[in-house]
């Protein structure tokens, strides 16, 4: 695919880093002639200096044969410029990066597609989205859902004593008559191998193993991890950035008991007036005599997510000195996310990751309706559309030549989730969710044209 990307900073820098891994033609443009120079010594990408707005610099960076144009600027207003001008001069799709996240609750009243642009993508908003979901599953230190819950992925480190630990994946299936998960990815501690787990794969001390579990399954998975399901209520959040501030409403919204506190005296006190659910406080969270005075130690869970990542771990890493439930940090570092299970914050989130998960299913084959990319594990979760044409249409998940570096964790059907295993046939019309390495997407995607 040819893919035009506007705007080198972190997420754009990002995404083209992770789709030159993908042997995509990627240009880059950005009118910082340094941001440039960076990211063309550092990947195997064309950039283009310049206006991402300019007629003339579109038709330079050949827009017209693009499949594909990002914008992912700091400023919305020339993203979604730059989406309308390169739908009008002929590219098939576009994204547009904004900050505005009134543009996506009224998507459904103003229609973008008609204008010219195909997906919003907001990436404070999908951290924010994610704190939500993480605090819903408090056990588990990373999760997704499909089809509105119908299909759950959630990832858990297995604790010493766990029902599983020991056990082939036949011989966990075999402790309840009815199986509602299955194991999907998984990665051995001390190494950085992603495993994609068969029958006879054994479960060990604090394997980090994700599963795809229906409605049902998630009660099963904490019986059998060993893990507890907290009661999450009590939430503190440290920092009013974007992400704090959706997270708070959000939180709010679902009846969570929200402390949030902002140093900025200024930005305190507008935060406060747009958060009337939430005890908004003046104050520096890193001191510790303040935190305390603020009752840390009756939380339930801890969000760090200031623009500091240094600052987010640190912060978790005391509140868990405190017997914190869910500690939760935002970082921009993506090699923070190798140290994330040994230093002891559950769960580390990052805006460009979760932005990069949301584009991705636009440069897959075949009908792929949601992806996402497991933290800390080299795979991705797919989920396709079947097709009539589609070669897996008609076909029992046994007979199918399926590679062994992937997996199928389960099948949405009619809105139900099914953890489907070799005697069930996939029909027109499924969404089937594939976890699968790297070396085998090419050939899943062959599966579901």
């Amino acid at each position: 695919m040819r893919i035009i990307i506007a705007g080198a900073g972190e997420v754009g820098f990002h995404l083209a880093k992770l789709l030159s891994y993908e042997s995509q033609n990627i240009i880059l443009i950005d009118s910082k002639k340094e941001s440039l120079t960076y990211a063309d010594n550092h990947l195997d990408i064309k950039v283009l200096k310049g206006d991402a707005t300019s007629i003339s610099v579109l038709k330079e960076a050949k827009v017209e044969e693009s499949d594909l144009v990002i914008g992912v600027t700091s400023s919305e207003t020339t993203n979604i410029t730059l989406c309308l001008l390169a739908k009008q001069l002929g590219c098939k799709q576009t994204i547009a990066r904004i900050s505005n996240t009134e543009f996506i609750v009224n998507k459904d009243l103003i229609q973008f597609d008609e204008l010219g642009i195909d997906e919003l993508i907001s990436p404070e908003e999908l951290a924010a989205s994610e704190i939500q979901l993480l605090l819903n599953q408090s056990a588990f230190f990373d999760t997704y859902e499909f089809e509105d819950g119908a299909l759950i992925m959630v990832g858990v480190t297995l604790p010493k004593g766990a029902p599983f630990i020991g056990k082939t994946v036949k011989g966990a299936a075999k402790i309840y008559p009815e199986l509602h998960f299955m194991p999907i990815a998984m990665q051995r501690v001390g190494t950085q191998f992603t495993l994609i787990p068969r029958g006879d794969t054994v479960f060990k001390d604090k394997d980090q193993v994700y599963f795809v579990t229906d409605r049902k399954g998630v009660d099963e998975l904490y019986k059998l991890t060993g893990k507890k399901k907290e009661e999450i209520k009590n939430v503190m959040i440290l920092g009013g950035s974007k992400v704090g501030y959706n997270a708070a409403r959000d939180l709010c919204g679902k009846k969570f008991n929200v402390k949030l506190l902002e140093k900025n005296k200024e930005k305190a006190f507008d935060l406060a007036d747009r958060l009337p659910n939430a005890l908004v406080i003046n104050g520096d969270g890193r001191n510790v005599e303040l935190l305390e005075e603020e009752s840390l130690e009756s939380m339930d869970a801890f969000i760090a997510v200031t623009g500091n990542s240094e600052t987010n771990i640190m912060s978790c890493l005391m509140a868990r000195s405190k017997n914190i439930k869910k500690t939760i940090a935002l970082v921009e570092n993506m090699d923070y996310f190798q140290l994330s299970q040994s230093i002891g914050v559950d769960t580390l989130i990052n805006k460009k990751l979760l932005a990069a998960n949301n584009i991705f299913r636009y440069i897959r084959r075949g009908e792929v309706v949601a992806l996402t990319r497991l933290n800390n594990l080299n795979a991705e979760i797919l989920e396709f559309e079947v097709k009539e044409s589609s070669k897996v249409n008609g076909q029992l998940i046994k007979e199918i030549a399926f590679p062994r570096a992937a997996i199928i964790g389960g099948i949405v059907r009619n809105d139900m989730g099914n953890i489907a295993l070799g005697d069930f046939k996939i029909l027109e019309g499924d969404r089937v969710v594939v976890c699968c390495l790297p070396d085998s997407i090419s050939k899943i995607e062959r599966l579901f044209i």
